[in-house]
């Protein structure tokens, strides 16, 4: 599949075709897009929650994907209304908010995210999210077209978030579904234990979740082998490998081939 090139995020959760992207929690340099749209990815996940990245960081990145045509993803660090708002200030089209745990908290975030009527982010023009657009444009379609833009992607990484799934789902201006497996286990009380059968009938009630009111479900994934199987369960966003695991692994399996070699010699 060739790279959705220009796409939108909105446009994409629209449509159960895979999407492919990658996670940057620790790599951010001037090339990052470029080398991501080369690699033909379709989107970038960008994590505040797990990296050092201040908000200074994030305007800078969502130009180097924004020159690339990518569009990002951002994990925010918190749920507040203030953190959430200055993402999106910032330009990021996907808002990611963890451990939501149901569906009156999901609406809580659209209403951060979204301009009025449909929210109560605070108006804030000719900044970052509209490329400083000086004006010639009416108010009300600027943030009409701001609401369209705006893509909510909600966390499931709670038992709590898990038994709420198809409520959450329902709540309008959901997007898509996004598993946290490795919290979700721990809050099982089986971290890490991918095959329990309790983790497996909590993601089937996710995924049946999503299906349901036909949102978009993703996950982060270490192996195409992981993300195959996530595409054959219903999955359409696959995020392969964080920036620093793969480039860790690759590292890891040069020097030990070159080790190796001198010690069979």
């Amino acid at each position: 599949m060739s790279r959705i090139m220009e796409a939108t995020l909105a446009g994409m959760t629209r449509s159960r075709s895979p999407k492919f992207g990658h996670y940057v929690g620790e790599f951010l340099t001037p090339g990052i897009g470029h080398i991501l749209a080369s690699a033909r990815c379709d989107y970038v996940f960008f994590d505040m929650e797990h990296s050092g990245f201040s908000f200074e960081s994030l305007k800078q990145a969502v130009r180097y994907f924004e020159a690339a045509g990518l569009p990002v993803i951002v994990r925010s660090p918190s749920k507040d209304y203030d953190v959430i708002a200055r993402i999106c200030d910032a330009g990021a089209e996907g808002i990611m908010v963890p451990m939501i745990k149901d569906a009156a908290e999901a609406a809580q975030m659209v209403h951060h995210i979204k301009y009025p009527p449909v929210g109560g982010r605070g108006v804030a023009l000719g900044i970052a999210h509209d490329n400083f657009l000086s004006g010639g444009v009416p108010v009300s379609e600027r943030l009409e077209n701001a609401n369209k833009r705006t893509t909510f992607f909600a966390l499931i990484e709670t038992s709590e978030g898990a038994e709420n799934a198809d409520a959450i789902a329902a709540t309008a201006g959901v997007d898509c579904l996004w598993v946290g497996h490795f919290d979700l286990t721990a809050s099982l009380g089986i971290p890490g234990q991918f095959e329990n059968p309790v983790y497996l009938t909590t993601l089937e009630r996710i995924i049946q979740a999503a299906k349901n009111h036909n949102r978009s479900l993703g996950r982060l994934v270490g192996s195409p082998k992981e993300g195959l199987a996530d595409l054959k369960q219903g999955f359409d966003f696959c995020c392969y490998a964080t920036d620093s695991a793969l480039y860790q692994g690759a590292l890891i399996a040069g020097i030990s081939e070159l080790r190796n070699a001198i010690n069979d010699g």
